[in-house]
């Protein structure tokens, strides 16, 4: 299976994309915000990166720019919820959540997944971006 890098800055939905994708067979390391998954990313390049957008300490737009510049064969998903709402608050179809996923979009990444998502939808979205390969230098 991959070896896919979680960076969420929301302990528990890392702990619950670390859970699923390990239940499905890949190796994951995970990182809580940007620079420590930049980090984690040059000490070993994964098949699959999995970003969250809004952090602190470095959003995912610098993520996913490091990783395209310096690792073009690694897979790329990024995920937004738009930023940090309270449960009672979240609206997913908010235009924040749209545009930071639109942004990524364009920034190269593989595919985009609104959060909340289900562990079906993670993990049909894992399943279709290491599907097909990604054009690059290798690692």
């Amino acid at each position: 299976m991959a070896d896919i890098l979680v960076i969420d800055d929301e302990p528990d939905v890392r702990d619950s994309m670390e859970s699923v994708l390990r239940r499905a067979g890949h190796a994951v390391r995970t990182a809580a915000n940007a620079l420590d998954g930049i980090a984690l990313c040059r000490a070993a390049p994964p098949d699959l990166m999995i970003t969250d957008i809004v952090m602190p300490k470095g959003h995912g737009f610098e993520a996913i720019t490091h990783v395209r510049a310096d690792y073009p064969a690694v897979r790329i998903i990024a995920i937004s919820g738009g930023g940090n709402f309270q449960a009672a608050q979240y609206r997913p179809e908010a235009v924040t959540t749209t545009a930071y996923l639109a942004a990524a979009g364009r920034l190269g990444v593989d595919a985009v997944l609104p959060k909340p998502f289900d562990h079906v939808e993670l993990l049909a979205a894992v399943a279709r971006v290491l599907d097909t390969p990604r054009q690059g230098r290798p690692n």
